[in-house]
């Protein structure tokens, strides 16, 4: 499979405003708007990381929405692990972070098939989208029952635009990402990475779960890391 690409980091903040202040103390940047998914109960700000490397990709801050604290209709568990007790007690404590990424596919249904034949239940294929001053945005974003991000975090969470993308309306933040370093105590994490066709985007190393983004910035280059517990038990 081919054609799979960066679409967008995930930060998880206790709050918008705490994801804010984190984005410009660490990468000297304020983030654009973003807008709401009832879908989930959450709600985001952006800002372009496109690069030559990672044409199209971008930051995503999100953070449960005070607002609409529930996902409508009600689901098991929101994307992303958000509902992890753990994680969400981290994050609490620790302030925003890198907790995942999401890559986008030209079609969703080929790679989660990929992926199932992978013994990989990636979840199902959910309808999304969200108002912005440009109109609607819609995709397809693959999300399991449980929330599940898989590998710790560095098996990329699949998306497929319907329209528009994101990216094309986020003006030039002067944020590069020049490099995504995936690190996994599951060696299935580079076969499953082939099969969705992103084995050539990644470093990935077989060891302590971690996922590194290396970004060019106002401040320099900055390192963003994210390191998990092992949790083997909760791969598929």
């Amino acid at each position: 499979m081919s054609g799979a690409e960066i679409d967008h980091l995930v930060v998880w903040a206790p709050t918008l405003e705490a994801g804010c202040a984190w984005c410009e103390a660490t990468l000297g940047v304020s983030p654009g708007p973003g807008g709401n998914h009832p879908l989930m109960g959450t709600h985001n700000r952006l800002l372009s990381l496109s690069s030559p490397e990672h044409p199209r990709s971008y930051l995503e801050i999100i953070a449960v929405n005070p607002a609409q604290p529930e996902p409508v209709p009600p689901r098991l568990a929101r994307w992303f692990d958000m509902d992890d007790l753990p994680l969400r007690a981290r994050v609490a404590a620790e302030g925003p972070q890198l907790v995942h990424l999401v890559a986008r596919v030209p079609h969703l249904s080929a790679a989660l098939a990929a992926l199932q034949a992978q013994g990989i239940d990636r979840g199902l294929a959910l309808a999304a989208t969200r108002q912005t001053p440009n109109g609607s945005l819609k995709w397809r974003i693959a999300v399991r029952d449980d929330g599940q991000r898989l590998f710790e975090g560095a098996l990329p969470t699949l998306i497929e635009w319907e329209g528009p993308h994101p990216a094309d309306a986020l003006p030039d933040s002067g944020l590069r990402l020049r490099r995504l370093e995936l690190s996994s105590a599951h060696p299935e994490l580079a076969a499953a990475l082939d099969a969705i066709g992103l084995a050539q985007l990644y470093s990935a190393v077989h060891g302590a779960p971690a996922l590194r983004a290396t970004i060019d910035s106002p401040r320099g280059r900055v390192d963003l890391r994210h390191h998990l517990p092992d949790l083997t038990a909760r791969r598929t």
